[in-house]
Parts: C-alpha cells; sequence; structure tokens
C-alpha cells in the first residue's frame, strides 16, 4: 500500500474481530485496537486516532450508532471514517447509523477482497454503500414522515442545474462510472461535480447526499 492504513475493528463477537483483523494484517492494514463494545470503541479511537472504524450495530453498553455519533462529533476523532458491519442488509438501523454521519455499511459475509477494497475507499473520502442492497434500505426508510423530525433542510438553490441532476442520479445508487455514463461526461468530470455538491451543501461524504436527497424530497422513494 502507498501509505499506512489504521483501522479499529469494535464488534462483540471475539471470532468476528479476529478475523477481520488476520484479512485486514494480510493486507498491510494496521489493526491499532479492538473493542467489544460502542463505549470501548470511542476510546480506542480517541486513544489512537484510526482512519477508519468497523462499527458493528449491535453491542452491550453502547450500540454502534451512538459510538458513530461520539467519534464523529469528537473534535479529535471527527476526521474518522465510520464503516457499519451489519448481518441483516435491511436493518432499519443501518439507516439510522448512516444518518448519523457513517460512510456506508457491510455485511458481515463480506469476501475479504472486498472488506479490504471498502476499508481503503472508505479512508480516501468516498463512501460506501453496498450496491445490492443500497437503493432497497435508502427507499424504505425514507419513508418516515411520522418517525419524527427530520434532518434539518439544506438550501438546494445553491447547486446548479447540473449538480442537482448529479444528486438526484447519485440518490438512486449510481456509481460515479454509472453517473458518467448515464450524462455523457468522463469519470474525472462527475467526481468534481460530486465534490461541488458536497462542499456547497456542507456533505461530510455520498452517503450524507444520498440521505438529504430523500429528506429533502428532491427525490422520492421508488424513483428512477
Amino acid at each position: 500500500m502507498s501509505h499506512s492504513l489504521r483501522v479499529i475493528i469494535a464488534d462483540d463477537q471475539a471470532l468476528v474481530r479476529t478475523g477481520f483483523r488476520m484479512i485486514l494484517a494480510a493486507d498491510g492494514i494496521e489493526v491499532t485496537a479492538e473493542a467489544a463494545d460502542g463505549a470501548e470503541a470511542v476510546e480506542a479511537a480517541r486513544r489512537t486516532r484510526p482512519d477508519v472504524v468497523l462499527m458493528d450495530i449491535r453491542m452491550p453498553r453502547m450500540d454502534g450508532i451512538e459510538a458513530t455519533r461520539r467519534i464523529l462529533a469528537d473534535d479529535t476523532t471527527g476526521s474518522t471514517r465510520v464503516l457499519i458491519l451489519t448481518t441483516y442488509d435491511l436493518d432499519h438501523y443501518v439507516y439510522t447509523a448512516l444518518a448519523a454521519g457513517a460512510s456506508g455499511f457491510l455485511l458481515k459475509d463480506v469476501t475479504p477482497e472486498h472488506l479490504v477494497a471498502a476499508v481503503t475507499l472508505v479512508r480516501t473520502g468516498d463512501a460506501l454503500l453496498a450496491p445490492a442492497i443500497t437503493r432497497r434500505l435508502v427507499e424504505r426508510f425514507a419513508r418516515r414522515d411520522d418517525a419524527g423530525p427530520q434532518a434539518p433542510h439544506r438550501d438546494l438553490s445553491e447547486l446548479t442545474a447540473r449538480e442537482l441532476e448529479v444528486l438526484r442520479l447519485l440518490a438512486t445508487g449510481l456509481s460515479n462510472v454509472e453517473l458518467a455514463e448515464r450524462l455523457t461526461l468522463s469519470p474525472a468530470t462527475v467526481k468534481t461535480h460530486v465534490a461541488r455538491i458536497l462542499a456547497k451543501l456542507g456533505l461530510r461524504d455520498r452517503v450524507q447526499a444520498v440521505v438529504l436527497a430523500y429528506e429533502t424530497g428532491l427525490v422520492s422513494p421508488g424513483a428512477t
């Protein structure tokens, strides 16, 4: 690898932590700490300041969602990326975790190659949304009219017509390559548009952009 990548593994199952540690170590990725619950994950993140936390959702003492919120809100660990691990591909907690600022999620039966690629991708500032299930997840849990207060709506008027188009398509789960093909643009141009959208809206990554697109009504569940 061209640079050192530092990861924390937070999961209440020791075998899961051991398996992931072996996979990452085999690719030269440093596991700076392991945590058996959310409270340990927060403490370990403050102590070791990792690039990425692999975060289970359902853990004792403090769950992964609260741990994600605390890590991302802390000035000392705010630049850390959180990648959610889940056993269930339509767990509503996953949507909540994404809204809390997580940079994506993986199923625990992920292949070793995909795990390494996901951690590396998230570290570069991109976001990972498992392609086969992202759209179902977002569409299902974006229907939250009676689920309490919505996230604050940002002013989309700052976006150009092209940027709004990119955001709409991004929210349907298209990758940059797919966006480029759909819009007849180069992948580099699409990447620039996405970066500008995130900057104008004050968003952390494309996961938050997807959530925002649904919560503002820019894209409706079932949109193509």
